[in-house]
């Protein structure tokens, strides 16, 4: 039995399905988007873009529609709570390597806006909202999608590939029998959005500031309109407790007191994992994104590191799709699950264990490191190509 129809399926239309099927579109491959709820997220989550990220999405027309709208951000700084700035990164020293040497801050939802428009102007994709597929299979020459729609009426659609890139719960993953192991982060994180304006209010401080402290770190986040706060929280408590305004008022007091209350626009609590999966691919059937590997946000490389997944499957899928054996495929599998573990992972760990280290001695070595690494022009350059995710694509093109 054959499910061939000459289309890419993708399943979840979140940022890294997005940039999927308009890169595949791009290429002149038509897709069908299929995504389970009736308007794509428009809260904040992500908002942290790196600077390949955007030379990536220039090439289909949408980093000028971000940059517009974003902020712009050539620094950015780890802090001590009480001592203030330790080391403060300079992004100008990727001038040369990447025709954005900044980090853009920008709302997640701005990047699904554009991209959404981007296919639904396309002649070749085709968009499915309210539509949750809820089995998939393949044989030698295609793959299908059986899905419902919000009315309960039910839909098959075929393709020659599939490409999962529906999330933290992805069904893709369960569908291809993939582990998913890993850990979950003690603490619970609390993200909380307020328009007052820390860069007024604090001296030195950078628009992206990850904050060490023995007894609580906490992350600084400038956005166009709010400042995001990050702060660790006891999982032990409940949510009401957590996201109580009483509550929330004292954490953010604590951070900065004022002498009237915080206005706090959006607020959220999350539990944080690390969890890569042992497979990225099945036959026909290809991950991405949080359905193949989640990490905590401390770094901005979970969104960031979800689209250089989809623009390195979308590059070897176009081969594929024109002739290159299905085969060759394996190949992204293994460059983007060292990414995974050896980059994003590693480097997410990292931060967190500057920020969280209790030792004193520990975290006067750190802030060591730090210092003479800004201080030190070569290592400083080495380290924002690192932290900007540059260095790790580009050793990449060292695994076959």
């Amino acid at each position: 039995m054959s499910y061939k129809n000459e289309q890419v399926v993708v399943v979840g239309a979140g940022p890294v399905g997005l940039v999927a099927t308009a890169f595949l579109l791009d290429a002149g491959i038509p897709v069908t988007l299929i995504e389970a709820t009736a308007d794509l997220a428009q809260d904040l989550r992500a908002s942290t873009f790196h600077p390949p990220t955007l030379d990536f999405l220039a090439r289909i027309g949408i980093t000028k529609t971000l940059v517009d709208q974003g902020l712009v951000c050539h620094e950015w700084q780890f802090r001590d709570r009480t001592e203030g700035v330790v080391a403060t990164f300079d992004l100008s020293h990727l001038a040369g390597e990447t025709d954005y040497p900044f980090r853009l801050q920008c709302e997640q939802w701005k990047l699904t806006k554009a991209l959404r428009e981007f296919v639904e102007n396309h002649p070749d994709g085709k968009l499915l909202t309210e539509t949750r597929a809820t089995e998939i299979g393949q044989d030698e020459n295609g793959i299908w999608v059986r899905a419902t729609h919000a009315d309960e009426s039910e839909v098959e659609v075929n393709g020659r590939f599939l490409i999962g890139t529906d999330g933290a719960h992805s069904i893709i993953r369960r569908a291809i029998g993939a582990n998913f192991d890993g850990i979950t982060i003690p603490e619970i994180f609390l993200s909380l959005s307020t328009h007052f304006k820390y860069h007024e209010a604090m001296p030195d401080l950078a628009n992206i500031a990850y904050v060490s402290d023995p007894s609580e770190w906490l992350v600084l986040l400038r956005t166009p309109s709010l400042w995001r706060v990050l702060l660790p929280t006891n999982p032990d408590d409940s949510e009401d407790f957590i996201m109580d305004p009483e509550n929330v008022e004292a954490r953010l007091q604590a951070v900065l007191p004022t002498d009237r209350p915080y206005e706090v626009v959006h607020k959220t609590a999350y539990r944080v994992h690390e969890r890569v999966v042992d497979k990225y691919l099945d036959g026909r059937i290809f991950l991405a994104g949080d359905a193949a590997h989640l990490n905590n946000p401390l770094g901005g490389m979970g969104m960031n590191g979800g689209i250089h997944d989809a623009v390195n499957l979308v590059e070897k899928l176009v081969k594929v799709w024109h002739g290159e054996p299905l085969e060759s495929m394996e190949r992204y599998q293994r460059q983007r699950r060292k990414v995974a573990l050896e980059t994003v992972q590693a480097q997410a760990l990292r931060n967190r264990a500057i920020l969280n280290a209790t030792d004193p001695k520990q975290r006067a070595d750190y802030y060591d490191d730090l210092r003479a690494t800004v201080g030190d022009p070569l290592r400083h350059k080495e380290f924002v190509m690192r932290s900007s995710m540059i260095t790790s694509l580009r050793e990449l093109e060292t695994v076959e």
